[in-house]
């Protein structure tokens, strides 16, 4: 028989074993704060009927969908969870309580070239709050407290949470009599961390003669107070850029209320993406700012348009796990994880018996991490196994030990050991 040479498929991550532990220790971090606020868990199909996933879809987005067919059947694997998630919003509209919170974390998968920190599966972690008509503000500002705890659990270092409207730039492109340029103008500023101020006016100046406007006015700077200042002063009467500022003074005083302070207006977070209509986040490592956004999303103002007649507006904001913990690696910011999978690794001289599983049992139950081992070789080899797997406690059983009821517990830190009576 000719052997198949185990390859993976590229832009597909598998961890080793310690790393994946720490791997889902962020991904329970992030799980349980979730839960804390009180978001529901959904688990979408990862298989969805194509013409339901790509109602909305194009350009790019479409090009990447990994798509098959099974008998007559045009499917689609999903490529985020927010189409998903309006799908079963529309669809279980009558039975649904809103605003509905829920909290979805599951992988998806996209057909982009890969490369470094980019992934073709890949977890996303979100959040969305959907409201029937009207969702009240403050859950904009909710959304970066849940993200700023997040943060503070994983101990990755300082971060900032970069928030805007959209509806303020929208406004301030109308007032200048660029309506018709404004969702190109929004895609070019969206690039400005990857390709710098000067490129970003370069591309502006060939749509508008108000490229030196505009990015005067996404240079904006101060604090957030002083930011909100200059726009009044502004004197803008747009009424778009108006009701934007209204509702980002709303965001901010909402902010002030939770006593959260790692937020900051940034006027050039623009979230490139259509459906984006009000609030937009944006998040980065203050002292690894290379990572990029590690938590972005915002407001929508029609969530299921394609599916419903129903307006359901929602704010929401997704993590890229797979992306994040790749990148923390690469950066150093975590470094090799060596916790170990087992904590006590029971070793009988004499082979497996009742003494053994009492010992077992009584580490079982005390919901300590505990293993028998069971490999037949020599005690030298048995303790080498010990080490490979890194384990912190050895339990050494020998006939002594049955006849006097105890057994050896050997630290394998320091090499002390001590007995214990069972």
């Amino acid at each position: 028989m000719k052997l198949v040479e185990p390859r993976t498929l590229s832009g597909f991550m598998e961890l080793e074993p310690s790393s994946q532990l720490l791997f889902e220790k962020y991904k329970n971090i992030i799980e349980s704060t979730y839960q804390k606020y009180s978001f529901t868990p959904l688990d979408t199909p990862v298989i969805e009927y194509a013409n339901v996933l790509l109602a909305k879809a194009g350009g790019e987005t479409e090009k990447q969908i990994y798509r098959l067919k099974k008998g007559d059947n045009d499917l689609a694997l999903r490529f985020d969870l927010t189409v998903p998630l309006a799908k079963y919003v529309a669809k279980n509209y009558n039975e649904l309580v809103f605003p509905f919170k829920r909290y979805q974390i599951g992988k998806v998968y996209r057909g982009e070239r890969a490369q470094r920190g980019r992934f073709r599966e890949f977890y996303q972690c979100d959040i969305d709050v959907i409201g029937d008509e009207t969702l009240p503000l403050i859950y904009d500002a909710q959304i970066p407290v849940i993200i700023g705890e997040i943060l503070n659990k994983m101990e990755i270092g300082k971060y900032v949470i970069r928030l805007n409207n959209r509806k303020i730039l929208n406004g301030f492109f109308s007032n200048l009599n660029l309506t018709d340029f404004q969702t190109e103008i929004l895609r070019i500023i969206d690039k400005i961390d990857k390709i710098g101020a000067v490129e970003v006016e370069n591309e502006i100046k060939e749509l508008t003669k108000y490229s030196k406007e505009i990015m005067s006015f996404i240079s904006i700077t101060g604090s957030n107070d002083e930011i909100l200042r200059q726009l009044e002063e502004l004197k803008i009467e747009d009424e778009i850029f108006v009701e934007g500022l209204n509702e980002l003074k709303e965001v901010v005083n909402y902010l002030k209320l939770m006593k959260f302070n790692d937020y900051k207006i940034d006027l050039t977070i623009a979230r490139g993406l259509d459906y984006y209509t009000g609030t937009v986040y944006e998040t980065t490592l203050i002292n690894n700012p290379e990572i990029g956004s590690v938590a972005s999303g915002g407001r929508y103002e029609n969530l299921a348009g394609y599916y419903t007649n129903k307006k359901l507006p929602g704010v929401g904001i997704s993590i890229g796990l797979t992306r994040l913990f790749y990148n923390l690696l690469d950066a150093g910011v975590i470094k090799d994880y060596k916790k170990p999978i087992v904590d006590y690794l029971i070793i009988p001289m004499d082979g497996v018996d009742e003494f053994t599983f009492n010992i077992y049992n009584q580490y079982l139950n005390e919901n300590k991490k505990v293993e028998i081992c069971m490999l037949d070789k020599n005690f030298k080899q048995k303790m080498k196994y010990a080490n490979r797997l890194n384990v912190p406690y050895v339990i050494i059983i020998g006939e002594n030990e049955k006849n006097n009821n105890e057994y050896v517990l050997k630290n394998m830190y320091d090499g002390s050991q001590k007995i214990i009576k069972l």
